[in-house]
């Protein structure tokens, strides 16, 4: 039995999948579904799990290449709350892109794991290297 790390048996098959140059969706709860893409809804309630939260179980032990987020983060969140957003990509580059464009990267994803997170424009894809 898996006793640390991430135990969700159904987040640890999504993630095992992921190879090189490979992508996974973090979305919020309001995030669109798409039905060519493995989702992985582990939404509890408002704000929980938050995205930041399920960046933090996977990045110590999935190695991510970059992570695209939509350009309009920027403009619907203050200061501290990307600063927090940044600390949790723990150094990996991030960029931005029109929030249309984001999306448009979602169907070549090998999954999205939905969360309970209600941050504007707080959504990744976490590319792997």
């Amino acid at each position: 039995m898996i006793i640390q790390g991430i135990i969700n048996p159904h987040v640890s098959s999504l993630v095992c999948r992921v190879r090189h140059t490979n992508a996974l969706v973090i979305a919020d709860a309001a995030f669109p579904f798409w039905p060519q893409i493995e989702t992985v809804d582990i939404s509890l309630m408002k704000g929980v799990p938050t995205i930041l939260q399920v960046l933090d179980a996977l990045l110590p032990n999935w190695k991510c290449g970059e992570i695209v987020m939509a350009e309009e983060f920027k403009k619907h969140n203050d200061r501290k709350h990307q600063a927090a957003f940044k600390r949790a990509c723990r150094g990996v580059k991030v960029s931005f892109e029109p929030h249309i464009e984001f999306k448009q990267r979602v169907p070549n994803a090998i999954g999205l794991i939905r969360t309970g997170d209600t941050t504007a424009y707080g959504n990744m894809i976490l590319i792997s290297v």
